[in-house]
């Protein structure tokens, strides 16, 4: 098995046909190109098993205002596990990479989990957040209701916890904003 973190920057043409297509698969058909570009820019973990790509995650950095202060946070993305190798910890060493990431170089880790993901998050330590989450809108600041519930966060060690009873809103881009 090998393992790689690198940045977008530094990923091939190829791997990055080889990750879009395995989250293609993974997700079954329910990965716009919008999400795709949701995962770039950023640190990418890749594992690969006899040359071919089995799981993968990255993380990349966006600004969460919390509290008057905009908190930089490291927002995970694309975490992804071929359907046939689930299950046999590739996602928790994947989630060990991006939060060594996030540790050295955020204020928070954030997440949007499906109910799928869900566990995966909690066993590593992620929680959900339990108070108020929106985005900076073109508009101006907005609730994003659906994704209560849903949105996890993880602080790295000896980083302050953020204060529930104030929300966290995100920063704003095209397409599913978390």
């Amino acid at each position: 098995m090998d393992t790689l973190t690198a940045h977008t920057s530094q990923l091939t043409a190829d791997e990055l046909r080889a990750i879009r297509s395995l989250l293609d698969d993974a997700f079954e058909g329910d990965f716009a190109d919008e999400d795709f570009e949701h995962a770039l820019g950023g640190m990418h973990v890749v594992i690969g098993v006899d040359g071919r790509l089995v799981a993968h995650g990255s993380v990349v950095q966006r600004r969460v205002l919390h509290r008057g202060r905009a908190l930089r946070t490291g927002y995970v993305e694309a975490v992804a596990v071929r359907a046939d190798l689930r299950r046999q910890g590739l996602g928790g060493q994947v989630m060990a990479r991006l939060e060594e990431v996030v540790a050295g170089a955020y204020e928070l880790g954030a997440l949007s989990a499906s109910e799928e993901g869900a566990g995966l998050y909690l066993a590593r330590g992620w929680s959900v957040w339990p108070g108020r989450v929106g985005a900076l809108s073109p508009d101006g600041p907005v609730r994003l209701p659906d994704e209560e519930g849903s949105t996890y966060v993880w602080t790295p060690p000896g980083a302050a916890r953020p204060d529930p009873a104030a929300p966290l809103d995100f920063d704003w881009r095209d397409g599913d904003v978390l």
